[in-house]
């Protein structure tokens, strides 16, 4: 099933093979797309066997700038540079989606220059290791209301700079993860408290971004679907609720990764240590899952799709070692 062709979303992939976006911080200071970075990518899409390329998060405003020499799609001026990245991900044959990010409480004050906000006052690193020592700042109701738009205004420059679609990123701890779980989510108005008002602002950019980028684009969302092994987080049953939610909002696919937890799971490294999340998802909706963590081999991510684990399989660490990881494991591999 790994070299098999699949439809996802609106696009054509050649295989079952995902790059997963693994951030760099390749670009410049102002999150412009430099030649390290071009090189990098390059590097990996050439052999042309991978079938999708999700890139690196990109920030979508100043505020939610997560570290410094993150790759940036805040501002119209970014899209040049990105043309330059997809063209280069693209002339091998895979297809490349941008992952829009706001990084929320995780954002640095030191890269963003601004004081990080998020749905409630938190302190991240006792959770994730990640944000501003001293905690973020409540988003007002009047920032919250800004949020659709800025992500449009990202995926707007997406679809322009040739990106084949967006993944807005859910998870990680970033800020939209923020909203959804309840240990980062203590908010007593209509986007806290119950779960369908901590998804109240994801329906709302889902919708927004479907509006902008019109039918025939793919739109898919990253989820950290579980906050694994820490008391009152998010469960498999909110994991497989808010897959609805989206579904229904318009997304064409959903990508499981970890919340809180960030991307690894504490005592897990087998091969897909996220497909509990993944199954649980798969079976709420009829849409294509992404499954990434731990997976090494081609002959391992064979077995998590002939076991229903998920759609398409990410592979991080093996390309993130070795270029050609994906053009010698291919040529080898005689599944």
């Amino acid at each position: 099933m790994i070299k098999e062709p699949f439809r996802f979303g609106h696009m054509e992939l050649k295989n079952r093979l995902v790059m997963p976006p693994m951030a760099t911080y390749y670009c410049d200071a102002q999150g412009q797309v430099t030649d390290k970075i071009l090189d990098y990518y390059g590097a990996r899409a050439k052999g042309g066997n991978i079938g999708l390329i999700i890139v690196e998060h990109a920030f979508i405003t100043q505020v939610g700038m997560a570290k410094k020499n993150q790759l940036s799609i805040s501002r119209d001026s970014d899209v040049e540079g990105l043309k330059k990245l997809t063209a280069v991900i693209k002339q091998s044959g895979s297809r490349v989606m941008a992952q829009l990010n706001h990084g929320g409480a995780a954002a640095l004050s030191e890269a963003s220059g601004m004081k990080p906000i998020s749905p409630s006052p938190v302190v991240l690193p006792e959770i994730s290791g990640m944000g501003d020592p001293d905690g973020s700042v409540e988003m007002t109701k009047e920032q919250i209301a800004e949020l659709p738009g800025i992500y449009v205004a990202a995926a707007r420059r997406a679809k322009e700079a040739g990106f084949d679609g967006v993944v807005i990123h859910c998870a990680h701890s970033y800020l939209l993860n923020e909203f959804y779980s309840p240990l980062t989510n203590k908010r007593t108005d209509e986007y806290g408290g119950s779960l369908d008002n901590r998804l109240r602002i994801h329906r709302e950019v889902i919708k927004a971004v479907r509006e902008e980028v019109g039918p025939d684009y793919t739109v898919s969302i990253r989820l950290g679907g579980v906050d694994y092994g820490m008391e009152g987080g998010n469960t498999f049953e909110d994991a497989a609720y808010a897959a609805k939610v989206f579904a229904e909002a318009g997304v064409d696919a959903i990508d499981i990764s970890g919340g809180m937890s960030r991307y690894m799971r504490k005592g897990h490294d087998e091969p897909g240590y996220f497909q509990d999340t993944s199954r649980a998802v798969k079976a709420a909706v009829d849409l294509p899952v992404i499954l990434t963590g731990g997976v090494r081999s081609l002959e391992q991510a064979e077995e998590l799709l002939q076991t229903g684990a998920a759609d398409l399989i990410g592979v991080g660490r093996p390309l993130l070692a070795d270029p050609d990881w994906a053009d010698k494991a291919m040529a080898e591999y005689a599944g």
